[in-house]
């Protein structure tokens, strides 16, 4: 029997890029009914988490806004998807949660306080995606900061991920709660510790007044595929994200295992989820048509606003008969080393990597055809690369309702999707998206991450 794929399904709080389609729904992105009609119809698909990316940034195209990436709605508008995060917990009861949240932009402790609110209220099901930030660029612009060398973001991140674990682990004692009304003791004072840290970026001495979570660090997942990303991925991500060819999915996944196991953890501590866009319908030549219907939309100047987002760099101004004229960049380098050959595929003319990101963007070929056309080609990905699941991108309607209504049936009849709970028995999935992911292992960090160590008071 196959071993069921854990999935995650993936939104931004803006427009996706099929929004000009009159069945899209995603220009209601900033209603309330949007995101908990959304949450309730992931939880009943019995999908594993619910994932909202987020970013300060939009395209900059000579320093300035552009002004396709306005009119175009191209990586642009944005709402702060933490705000919406409490209001999906409470219309779910075993859906995970996770939102983006960048290392780049508040100090740890703000950031460290409102993760664990959330997972209180979540009861168990938050994740942390942890970023540097997208549009480096622009949104260092935008909060009047300079915009940190893509190497020291890294550095200040791992910094960054090490004091917010330190407030969540290192506080409060597992047994300093108290809440004994009788003797008016609320917590333990001996058993809540001030934390001490110095790091080259960041210093925080103090207690961390929000009691722990029930996971206390909540499910941290990575999504940079470029060195120091990489890195930062084997010592510290629990799920990872991937966007890219199959073979480089493959090697970056290999990379990083081993990667993981040099710095002391099981080779089986990182879920890796390759993003995917389906594009189905009830026949192949429905969905070609559907994916030409959504591609017509998108102008080469589109491709090449979203690419300078990614990048900083900007391809209308390169020669389009040749490879990047320039690989440097300070802003991104996951979408230039994708290009840029591996000393047996040459690297593609900028006119190809234009066209590559008008019909694909930034994660690649779509999962097209029939409901079972696309799943046949999901296991072949899963097998080539060995992979452990899918970041499920909007479909053309934005709310991902042909993935519910036509992929869900065929991954569950195939065994690819765990089954739902059975409300006879009582069965239920594990009260946390830790758990859930990692059955078996608890609800807090495992003994080989580098955040156990800093739990106080631990045996």
């Amino acid at each position: 029997m196959p071993q069921p794929l854990t999935i995650g399904m993936f939104q931004t709080m803006g427009l996706s890029g099929s929004w000009r389609l009159p069945e899209n729904t995603t220009p209601t992105f900033l209603t309330l009914d949007y995101w908990t009609g959304l949450a309730k119809r992931s939880e009943a698909a019995g999908v594993d988490f619910l994932f909202i990316a987020d970013d300060f940034g939009y395209p900059l195209i000579h320093g300035e806004v552009s002004p396709t990436a306005v009119e175009h709605a191209l990586l642009f508008p944005r709402g702060d998807p933490s705000m919406v995060m409490g209001a999906m917990a409470a219309v779910t009861d075993s859906l995970g949660l996770v939102v983006t949240m960048s290392t780049s932009v508040e100090r740890p402790p703000a950031l460290a306080r409102r993760m664990a609110t959330l997972d209180h209220l979540a009861n168990g099901r938050m994740g942390w995606n942890v970023v540097t930030g997208a549009g480096q660029n622009a949104s260092a612009r935008l909060f009047g900061e300079p915009m940190r060398n893509h190497d020291d973001r890294y550095t200040a991140a791992e910094d960054y991920l090490t004091l917010t674990m330190t407030l969540w682990e290192g506080s409060w004692e597992d047994d300093a709660l108290r809440v004994d009304r009788e003797a008016g003791v609320y917590a333990d004072g001996s058993k809540v510790h001030e934390i001490h840290h110095e790091g080259p970026f960041y210093t925080a001495d103090g207690v961390f007044t929000t009691p722990p979570s029930p996971q206390r660090t909540p499910l941290l997942f990575q999504a940079g595929a470029s060195t120091k990303g990489r890195d930062l991925a084997a010592r510290y991500a629990e799920a990872v994200f991937l966007a890219a060819e199959p073979d480089a999915v493959r090697d970056q996944i290999a990379d990083i295992r081993a990667r993981a196991v040099a710095a002391g953890r099981e080779p089986d501590a990182i879920k890796f989820l390759v993003a995917g866009t389906f594009i189905v319908a009830p026949t192949t030549a429905e969905a070609t048509a559907l994916r030409e219907r959504i591609t017509a939309f998108v102008t080469t100047e589109d491709a090449g606003v979203q690419y300078a987002f990614f990048t900083g760099l900007n391809l209308l101004d390169m020669d389009p008969s040749k490879p990047l004229a320039s690989t440097e960049s300070e802003q991104g380098r996951t979408n230039i080393e994708r290009f840029t050959g591996d000393g047996v595929t040459a690297a593609p003319t900028v006119a190809e990597i234009l066209e590559e990101f008008r019909v694909n963007g930034v994660m690649g070929d779509p999962f097209i055809g029939t409901a079972a056309e696309a799943v046949d080609q999901v296991e072949s990905l899963m097998a080539h690369t060995g992979a452990d699941g899918l970041l499920v991108q909007p479909g053309p309607t934005g709310d991902s309702a042909s993935f519910f209504d036509l992929v869900v049936p065929e991954l569950r009849e195939r065994g690819l999707l765990a089954p739902l709970p059975d409300a006879e028995t009582g069965d239920a999935h594990p009260p946390t998206l830790r758990e859930r992911l990692f059955p078996g292992g608890g609800p807090h960090l495992p003994a080989t991450h580098p955040g156990h160590t800093l739990r106080v008071g631990r045996s």
